[in-house]
């Protein structure tokens, strides 16, 4: 099923949001302005403020607030890719060039911060305490997997432990806020906000195990970026993991760092993956996850928002990009 199929109920609510994030653009600075509605267009899936808005219908919910919610995620979401990409000095995401590659690495992190004070400021506006703890460990946390991304940078001794507590720190975070948050705007219980932490999570892992492959077997047109990227950047995936798990000794990716043709390397990395077992056996666990998060789904009310969770859930392990 396409997400476009799938938003269908709260597309309507989405339009909203879309508003709302072209309003964050309107400030009288006009080289700011040109930042924010460069990095606030709408390129990626938004995922994650349809999951804020799927799990606040569920129960009564004030709609303003979840708006508010969903588009302070989205927000949130940009602020991480943008500063993603200054670290790892990235010239396309999506497609596009990036905003280090347009005006500097510098104005990237100076704008990945307003950013994220804008998404912060946007969740205290709901006066919800939850949402607004929650939207500081949140980023403390993302912070920290990116510090441990960082200093792991080419560790071929990592275990699949400490990747799925990278995973876990990086990409389930926020997608587990997104279900989270959107749950805290209404009158959910608390056994219903659990069911919907838990689905944010082990989604979450899952997009980020498919991202994963995808960098691998994906083109450069599906990706909009090169295949390989994480490779060249140091971070080792699942994929990667399996690869010197299969062949400890004879390996690309032990040559990579010290070799004077890394791209040699990282090519022949990428065909021993595509020509293995490797991609169907992390398709699996991706969809482990997947059908692990809507083990309880049924548990929530009988509304058109359950059947979009499986859907989306379904939908990750089937992306191309």
């Amino acid at each position: 099923m396409e997400l476009s199929t799938i938003y269908t109920p709260f597309q309507d609510d989405l339009v909203k949001v879309e508003d709302r994030l072209k309003s964050v653009s309107k400030v009288d600075f006009a080289h700011l302005a040109g930042l924010l509605d460069y990095s606030l267009k709408s390129t990626g899936k938004r995922i994650r403020p349809v999951l804020t808005l799927i799990s606040g219908k569920f129960y009564d919910h004030n709609p303003d607030n979840l708006l508010s919610m969903a588009t302070a995620v989205e927000i949130m979401h940009t602020a991480t890719l943008v500063h993603d990409d200054a670290i790892d000095k990235s010239s396309v995401r999506r497609g596009r060039t990036t905003i280090n590659a347009l005006w500097s690495e510098e104005k990237a992190v100076l704008l990945g911060d307003y950013l994220f004070a804008e998404a912060g400021e946007m969740t205290a506006s709901t006066d919800n305490l939850r949402a607004i703890k929650l939207f500081a460990n949140t980023l403390k946390t993302i912070s920290s997997g990116e510090l441990n991304q960082s200093f792991n940078a080419f560790n071929l001794e990592q275990s699949r432990d400490q990747y799925f507590q990278r995973v876990a720190q990086k990409t389930a975070a926020l997608f587990s806020m997104s279900t989270e948050s959107g749950a805290a705007m209404s009158q959910a219980p608390e056994e219903s906000i659990q069911i919907l932490i838990n689905y944010g999570y082990d989604i979450g892992v899952a997009f980020q195990i498919v991202d994963d492959i995808l960098d691998f077997i994906g083109t450069e047109e599906e990706l909009g970026k090169p295949a390989g990227s994480d490779l060249n950047q140091g971070t080792i995936t699942l994929p990667a993991m399996m690869l010197l798990e299969r062949y400890p000794d004879d390996n690309p990716l032990k040559r990579l760092l010290g070799s004077r043709d890394r791209q040699n390397e990282i090519k022949k990395a990428i065909d021993m993956v595509r020509n293995s077992s490797i991609i169907p056996e992390c398709y699996q666990i991706a969809t482990d996850y997947c059908n692990k998060a809507c083990r309880h789904l049924n548990q929530l009310p009988d509304k058109v928002g359950r059947q979009s969770l499986k859907g989306i859930a379904d939908f990750i392990t089937i992306r191309k990009k």
